[in-house]
């Protein structure tokens, strides 16, 4: 089994069709491999996926390389994922299937306060991060690359409690299609909508805002 490192905070309707999509990201990953599958959800919102087969041991490491996995134990050193669980003025918390609270000079993100960093590089709640185990735990070089590609390019849009195609869909509703580059998935139901040149991002959550019960942060290059 292996536990993604992503979740499934949304209920009724909207956690089915997850699931339902999951299911269907997770066949397409192991479609050439010898495995059977079933994917369920942890009692913390962390979805698991029981494989049985030949090839059981590549297809779980297919999918905790896609979507980072939740693991009983930390390994000081080790890179690891956690979602976004809170934040304060000391730091962020993230959930590895336990609490790691990255200390404020642990982000490498610049400037400001915890919640001034994530409202400029568009971390909205439950979105999978990358962090390196230890004492203090860090978060991961990579990640941080990641997080200031994102303030050097054209913009994005970042949204939570909707899928992929949630999104594209609601993006086309709106009217922008053609103001858009693509909708990047980051979790399950965490989306970063990447602007053209010349899109404007505040402009595009005021247009789609209105369409999603979710957290929308903007990315200003």
């Amino acid at each position: 089994m292996v536990v993604l490192a992503t979740k499934v905070y949304v209920s009724g309707e909207a956690r089915d069709r997850a699931l339902d999509g999951l299911e269907s990201m997770v066949a397409d990953r192991l479609g050439d491999l010898d495995v059977s599958f079933d994917v369920g959800l942890r009692n913390d919102d962390f979805p698991s996926v029981t494989i049985d087969g030949p090839d059981a041991v590549a297809a779980r490491n297919l999918l905790a390389e896609q979507w980072g996995e939740i693991t009983p134990h930390l390994t000081d050193g080790e890179v690891h994922v956690g979602t976004l669980r809170s934040w304060d003025e000391d730091g962020i918390i993230l959930d590895a299937g336990q609490d790691v609270r990255i200390p404020t000079e642990e982000l490498g993100l610049g400037q400001g306060t915890p919640e001034q960093i994530r409202n400029r590089f568009g971390l909205v709640q439950h979105v999978p991060l990358r962090f390196v185990a230890g004492d203090p735990p860090r978060l991961a070089d990579d990640e941080r690359d990641r997080l200031y590609d994102w303030t050097r390019g054209t913009g994005r849009l970042n949204i939570n409690s909707a899928t992929r195609s949630e999104v594209r869909a609601t993006v086309n509703r709106a009217g922008h299609a053609n103001d858009i580059v693509t909708v990047e998935r980051l979790g399950l139901l965490e989306q970063s909508v990447v602007c053209k040149d010349g899109t404007d991002p505040p402009g595009l959550l005021a247009s789609v805002g209105e369409y999603l019960p979710a957290e929308l942060l903007c990315v200003v290059p």
